[in-house]
Order: structure tokens, then sequence, then C-alpha cells
């Protein structure tokens, strides 16, 4: 998946775990542990909130990378 994310690191700073982060942002801790490990792309929505919690801009939070076509490859 290209979409990488920083939220692990912005929400250790904030120390605070996977499960109240989760609460904060109004989802569940399963859907903060997959945005960590990059199994689920949030919504803009989400996206947009969890860079406003962590007190970054979605851009530092997270970064997308165009995957090689085939060509490149």
């Amino acid at each position: 998946m290209p979409l990488y994310n920083h939220l692990k690191e912005y929400r250790a700073r904030l120390g605070v775990n996977q499960q109240q982060m989760g609460a904060m942002a109004g989802v569940s801790r399963q859907t903060i542990s997959q945005i960590e490990r990059g199994d689920y792309s949030p919504s803009v929505t989400l996206a947009l909130k969890l860079a406003k919690l962590c007190g970054a801009t979605v851009e530092d939070l997270f970064r997308y990378e165009e995957e090689p076509s085939d060509e490149t490859k």
C-alpha cells in the first residue's frame, strides 16, 4: 500500500495508547492499529481528525508514494 504514516510516533509523543487514541478519534483500537501497520487507509475526515489530535498536518502524519508501474520495474 503506498500510504505511509507516522501515527505511532505521534501517538507515542502524546503518551497515549491505541485504545486511548481510538477513543479520542471516535474509532476502535483495531482501526488505529490497522492504520499504524499500513493495513487500512483512513478516510479524509479521519486523517484530518488524527492530524488535529496529534498537533500535526495531514502531510506530517501521512505520506503517499506512487507504486512503480509495470513499465518502470
